[in-house]
């Protein structure tokens, strides 16, 4: 067994973090499973393994529908993070049957193919506008003035979110997210704890408006079911069900727009080709969500013991399945560290499989593809102003800004 000390894999490493796919490459020649003593963790850095796990029920999100954290083997989280795993632990997300199928049978019908599609046009014209104020201005900042605004106006749009209480989200949301890194630090989670009641009391509030003055949006439909249906969200479900929406809704779109943009201007020949052919749009999104994963892993608790290539995985352990390293493996990619915008056979997982698969998918798709196609058609001589910093994140792979150049 690989001791920590002898991989390359380091999550917090600078050097690691401005590219993990050589160590994951290591991780995959040393085994299907690799024990991670700094995390408490068994990393599984192939394709098929990931893939196999992802939709196997002897794992889960939570471990709490069946044992207690004593008879798990597990410490409970300190009382004073209850506010962030009240809020975490009452999404969909982080939930198993019955009460994850419940809610996310609720949720689906907001994400239905008809529903989502029905939105193009507004995705689509709201693309086009934010990348025209880039084109006027001769150029910005990809990540605050595209990437950033259009998920979060889509998705707070789809909920009824008010256009003057939106610019709170992304900060409610980052804090949050940074409590899914690997080992938070005490500030983290003090941030998280922070935003999840900020977040929670905002939605109290919103909720009891849209109860006595229901709109169309979705939030509204959410309180329908909960008001009606045999199968309702519980009040905590409902905030829990938006913050998750919201969240989800924005934050990796956010990430692979502006790691898919680094990655073409890193491969130029491949930039060139797309601005040659927009048809490629559609395999040129599913390709970048590929090459530089926006989550690069995913947990799963072990609820009854598990056998990986001979090894037993015991129960109350705790399944770090690499996305960014399965994305890589060249069992299933040729010449997997080639960016190829027109790869006919892409099956990535960089949004999960099972019944967590993410739900928001399509409409990732729809925003990742409107944003793409506007910056091709009005900015075609786009180019790279400067050297981005990227966040000192592992588990949620970003960048701090991507500025540009419109000549």
């Amino acid at each position: 067994m690989a001791a920590a000390a002898d991989l390359a894999f380091d999550p917090w490493d600078p050097g690691f973090l401005a590219d993990p796919y050589p160590a994951y490459a290591e991780l995959r020649a040393r085994g299907r499973v690799i024990r991670y003593e700094p995390t408490d963790q068994w990393l599984v850095p192939h394709h098929a393994d990931v893939s196999a796990l992802l939709r196997d029920r002897r794992l889960g999100r939570t471990y709490q529908h069946r044992f207690s954290h004593e008879d798990f083997g597990r410490t409970a989280p300190p009382a004073e993070h209850e506010p962030f795993h009240t809020l975490n632990d009452h999404g969909m997300l982080d939930l198993e049957p019955p009460d994850h199928t419940r809610i996310r049978r609720l949720v689906s019908k907001a994400f239905t193919p008809r529903t989502v599609e029905r939105l193009g046009p507004y995705v689509r014209g709201l693309a086009d506008e934010l990348v025209a104020g880039l084109v006027r201005e001769g150029g910005g900042d990809l990540l605050a003035d595209v990437a950033e605004p259009l998920p979060v106006a889509v998705i707070a749009e789809m909920l009824g979110i008010p256009e003057a209480d939106r610019g709170q989200l992304r900060p409610w949301s980052a804090d949050i997210c940074g409590m899914y890194e690997l080992n938070p630090s005490q500030e983290a989670a003090d941030r998280a704890v922070r935003a999840s009641v900020e977040f929670s009391e905002f939605l109290r509030e919103l909720i009891a408006a849209r109860r006595k003055e229901p709109g169309e949006d979705l939030i509204s439909g959410l309180i329908a079911a909960h008001d009606e249906d045999d199968d309702r969200l519980t009040e905590q479900e409902l905030i829990s069900t938006v913050v998750l929406l919201l969240n989800a809704g924005h934050e990796a779109t956010v990430n692979a727009t502006v790691n898919g943009w680094f990655a073409l201007f890193r491969n130029p020949e491949q930039l060139a080709r797309l601005r040659a052919d927009h048809a490629l749009v559609p395999t040129a999104v599913e390709e970048l969500l590929r090459y530089d994963t926006p989550l690069q892993l995913f947990e799963r608790w072990v609820l009854d013991d598990i056998e990986i290539d001979g090894t037993t995985i015991p129960r109350g352990a705790e399944i770090a399945m690499l996305f960014g390293s399965a994305n890589h493996d060249p069992e299933v990619f040729d010449r997997p560290g080639r960016l190829d915008l027109g790869r006919p056979d892409n099956p990535h997982i960089s949004f999960s499989a099972g019944i967590h698969y993410c739900i928001g998918a399509p409409l990732a798709r729809i925003e990742l593809a409107a944003s793409m196609r506007a910056l091709l058609e009005q900015a075609p001589t786009l180019t790279l102003a400067a050297e981005p910093e990227r966040k000192p994140n592992f588990v949620m792979r970003g960048l701090d800004g991507l500025r540009v150049r419109v000549a």
